[in-house]
């Protein structure tokens, strides 16, 4: 028949419709309108591009367009109210509740809208009066909206506008004009202006942003998620298990040491549940026996709780193997798995021939899976694989293989061990969890993941995947850092120029600094390669406002006072941190003999040198002292071994370029400088290192300095930090004796012109 289209919808519709599914859906509808013979106006069809593009499963879309062909649905209110009644019941929602949910034979006559208006207006009178056409009636009409619930909104509209014109009359020249919006200006800080702690906190982001995940209970509400006849039944004895909390879990394999991408994943799932009041589980994925060992157990559960995190329970997969084997049996008895006995290497890649066989017996596969478990089948020559296919087109995913392995916690009680893709959907389904929280390279197992809780009938959690975090110029691969530690090139999982988190601890990053880098990066699905400078910055801001200050020189030079108009020896009183005035203060003392850095002294100054040089003074920091060379004392090499100064009290008349940090009666300490351990951003990148990521090595990323420091740091504890004036931050490092100092370099200071 022939289609009537009225209030030009087909030419809108043609306009606005790019996406092709889309356009056959409304295709679609517009074929059911053809044939039953209803025209289609403008407001059906906008109701019809509004369900086409709004619903995204397809199951019920019928029921709603029926309502809408037959005119029982015409408003934008009564379909948003009927779509939600569908999202809430997926599975056959029953049409007397659907039509009653979305106000079909509800009528709002004129005169209700009349005196709804009228009640309204009146309770604003006076503000009506005093603001004319410039007072706000969207907050009346939402009011309104409320309590006539399917009623027209234009109609409610119009009735407000006619109303309030009755009311005030014709509009003004005054309320025609716009109004003038008064800029406050923000305080300029100077740039030399040093943030505060109370700046800091203020310029951070409190807690990453969880906007967009579905609500306990509602999982059929994501897109994506499998609803079977099974899964409302399911829901509700989950939400009753749990009272409706949210449930995440943290599932490190306890084969290698944490990283910074670890970091992000620990914020994710602990800060998730703790933004919604609810519980995170660290759960070890113990199913490879081969690599766990008892120090990556150890070390995961310190990294955890050293960036403030402590877990609601700790769980391992391997605390569920009988019911995953038992799970296997009825899935093999269900004609969802068998045993096959392709190798591995057959098994590698996607373009995988085909299981000879995948169409066994279910008896045949029983029974070898049995012989499995009882170790009558060699290593390697029999997997029991899933009748699945992932997203990326990898075909029957294996669900268990043979390893005469003994496990770390079971011992010997099993010689068959469960595969990830097995494993974590089911432990995340028994644990209840309501958002498995993922990276995004397992996108390509969500639908396994639906898949096997379904055919399984068990609780089906949603999957939820963000983009991996990486930090150039580094590695995190767990197969590289062991080649790394195997030829030299660094000396463990924490070394300092690594970026484990246990290196970053030793270094000396902050665990708070840390979790405010992840929480600027934000949850995203993108993968970021992100500079390491962005993270440098979290940890100078933190210690900025933390770390104490003291002077140490790394290359000492000695210098001997020959003239003071100042008394020697002398003491004065520092502030800790500065800017702190009531905080804490320690004291520092001069005498004739102190020593400088090396690098602060030349034999000659040119224009852009500011400190001291035979012709140019240059001031010591914190007594008010400027020095003068006199002379200089040198070795059989010609090399100045000793400056000779006078000192003269800093005034008007002497102010010197640049002021110097220096150390008097100080302790030695061994001092650990750190660059980049790679030359490139990406040393994986083929392109970039063909020679491979070895090659790429920075043999100069490490710089050890026999170095002079204040006294007074002499017994420092491990992971204490200090800024260095003038040089950077520093931390106590864990090879510190009691009889020698060891420091790392954390980071450096911002740029200091005045160090030139």
């Amino acid at each position: 028949g022939t289609q009537v289209y009225q209030g030009h919808w087909k030419q809108w519709y043609q306009r606005r419709v790019r996406d092709t599914q889309l356009t056959g859906v409304l295709e679609g509808f517009l074929a059911s309108a053809d044939k039953r013979g209803v025209v289609v106006d403008g407001v059906t069809g906008k109701l019809m591009y509004g369900l086409g593009t709004k619903m995204k499963k397809q199951d019920n879309m019928g029921q709603i367009l029926d309502l809408i062909l037959e005119k029982k649905v015409t408003s934008d209110t009564q379909l948003t109210a009927a779509l939600e009644f569908v999202k809430a019941n997926p599975v056959n929602p029953d049409q007397s509740r659907l039509e009653e949910a979305c106000g079909v034979g509800v009528v709002i006559t004129a005169e209700q809208i009349k005196t709804a208006v009228a009640a309204k207006v009146e309770a604003n009178l006076a503000q009506i009066k005093t603001q004319r056409y410039r007072y706000n009636t969207g907050p009346m009409m939402g009011q309104i909206k409320k309590d006539l619930k399917w009623a027209d909104g234009s109609l409610i509209k119009t009735e407000i506008d006619s109303t309030i014109a009755g009311i005030l009359g014709a509009r003004t020249e005054a309320d025609n004009k716009p109004i003038e919006k008064v800029k406050q200006k923000q305080p300029k800080q100077k740039p030399d202006e040093k943030k505060t702690a109370t700046t800091v906190a203020e310029d951070e982001p409190q807690e990453i942003s969880f906007a967009g995940f579905h609500k306990v209970g509602e999982n059929y509400t994501t897109e994506g998620y499998v609803i079977t006849p099974h899964t409302m039944r399911l829901l509700k004895e989950h939400l009753e298990r749990t009272n409706g909390t949210v449930m995440t879990r943290f599932p490190p394999e306890p084969n290698g040491i944490l990283h910074i991408g670890h970091a992000k994943a620990i914020n994710i799932n602990f800060g998730f549940a703790k933004a919604f009041g609810g519980k995170c589980y660290l759960r070890y994925d113990d199913t490879n026996p081969e690599k766990e060992e008892e120090k990556f157990f150890t070390s995961i559960l310190e990294m955890v709780r050293w960036l403030g995190y402590e877990p609601f329970k700790i769980t391992h997969s391997s605390d569920r193997f009988q019911e995953l084997f038992d799970f296997a049996v009825q899935m093999i008895k269900s004609g969802h798995a068998y045993v096959c006995h392709q190798t591995a290497d057959e098994l590698k890649g996607f373009d995988v021939k085909p299981s000879p066989w995948r169409d066994r017996p279910i008896e045949e596969s029983l029974s070898l899976f049995d012989d499995m478990k009882h170790g009558k089948i060699d290593e390697g020559a029999a997997t029991l694989r899933m009748k699945c296919v992932l997203e990326e087109g990898k075909v029957d995913p294996v669900a268990y293989r043979i390893k005469f392995v003994a496990h770390h916690r079971t011992g010997n009680d099993w010689c068959i061990y469960p595969t990830y893709d097995y494993t974590h959907c089911i432990c995340d389904s028994l644990e209840d969890i309501s958002h498995s929280l993922c990276t995004k390279e397992f996108q390509t197992r969500r639908s396994s993941y639906y898949w096997l809780c379904n055919i399984l009938e068990i609780y089906c959690p949603v999957q939820w995947e963000y983009g991996r975090l990486n930090i150039g110029y580094n590695i995190m691969s767990k197969r590289k850092i062991a080649k790394l530690i195997a030829e030299g090139l660094v000396a463990d999982y924490d070394d300092p120029r690594l970026f484990t988190l246990t290196a970053l601890r030793r270094r000396g990053f902050p665990p708070q600094a840390i979790n405010t880098f992840v929480k600027k990066c934000g949850l995203t699905g993108a993968q970021t390669q992100l500079d390491p400078g962005m993270l440098e910055a979290c940890v100078r801001d933190e210690l900025n406002v933390t770390a104490e200050r003291v002077m140490a020189v790394l290359d000492p030079l000695e210098v001997e006072v020959v003239g003071s108009e100042e008394a020697l020896p002398c003491t004065v009183t520092v502030p800790n941190i500065p800017g702190q005035d009531e905080g804490p203060t320690h004291s520092v003392s001069l005498n004739k003999s102190f020593f400088i850095d090396n690098s602060d002294f030349r034999e000659s100054a040119d224009k852009d040198y500011r400190r001291l040089a035979l012709n140019q003074t240059v001031g010591l920091k914190h007594v008010g002292l400027v020095a003068t060379v006199t002379d200089v004392e040198r070795n059989s090499a010609g090399t100045v071994t000793k400056v000779k100064v006078k000192l003269t009290k800093l005034a008007a008349g002497n102010k010197p370029k640049a002021f110097i940090q220096w150390v008097c009666d100080g302790v030695t300490a061994e001092v650990r400088d750190y660059s980049r351990l790679f030359f490139h951003k990406c040393p994986e990148d083929p392109e970039q290192v063909p020679g491979g990521f070895l090659s790429d090595v920075n043999p100069d990323s490490l710089k050890v300095y026999d170095a002079l420091v204040e006294a007074r740091l002499a017994g420092s504890t491990v992971y204490t930090s200090y800024q260095f004036e003038r040089i950077g931050f520093y931390t106590v490092d864990q090879d510190t004796t009691g009889s020698r100092l060891v420091f790392n370099n954390t980071v450096s200071l911002r740029e200091d012109s005045g160090k030139k």
